[in-house]
């Protein structure tokens, strides 16, 4: 039986205008797993599951908030798990921003690009796989950072001097600036 947020998921994604062919065919993969899989949204679903995340830029557009996961061990922008009280992908993943970060952002509910990448969650021994809805977000006001349990740094980057990132959080910051009206500086790709 598919839950709201299953259902917000599947209409979201059936209605997105992906960017580029490759992400259109992953939004035909995520519709397909939605189909097969009434638990897609659940963390506890062992082949993936959904997650939600946002690219979060200060109210000028000049700095982005990462976080230095420790998973991982890399900068990456907030995002996580959705959970039964959240209403739409869209408010998990600003439930996320709040929690990992303390900004409050206004999202633009519209995905901004998908990442579907192996991962061991917490708890468990297996490998799974996260099917990542990814939006962008301007922050209310450049308020300090308020780093989580969930991560060992947080830090607003500017645009034009970042971190070491991989290909897809680059390509998510270009993709996040494009849909601000921005020109990504040379300096992203």
């Amino acid at each position: 039986m598919s839950t709201p947020l299953h259902a917000d998921a599947t209409a979201l994604l059936g209605g997105w205008t992906p960017p580029s062919p490759s992400q259109a065919a992953l939004a035909q993969a995520y519709l397909g797993f939605l189909a097969a899989r009434p638990d897609a949204n659940e963390r506890t679903c062992r082949p993936g599951h959904l997650t939600a995340s946002c690219v979060v830029f200060d109210p000028a557009v000049e700095q982005v908030a990462l976080v230095l996961h420790p998973l991982v061990g890399a900068w990456l922008e907030p995002g996580g798990h959705l959970e039964a009280g959240d209403t739409t992908v869209s408010a998990a993943a600003e439930r996320e921003v709040r929690e990992e970060t303390g900004l409050e952002v206004a999202i633009d509910p519209v995905p901004v690009t998908l990442d579907c990448h192996p991962i061991t969650c917490r708890g468990y021994r297996q490998p799974t796989r996260h099917f990542d809805v990814r939006f962008v977000g301007r922050a209310a006001n450049r308020s300090p950072l308020r780093i989580s349990a969930e991560s060992h740094d947080l830090r607003w980057w500017p645009v034009t001097d970042l971190p070491d990132l991989g290909g897809e959080v680059r390509e998510l910051i270009a993709a996040g600036l494009l849909r601000l009206g921005r020109t990504p500086p040379h300096s992203v790709y």
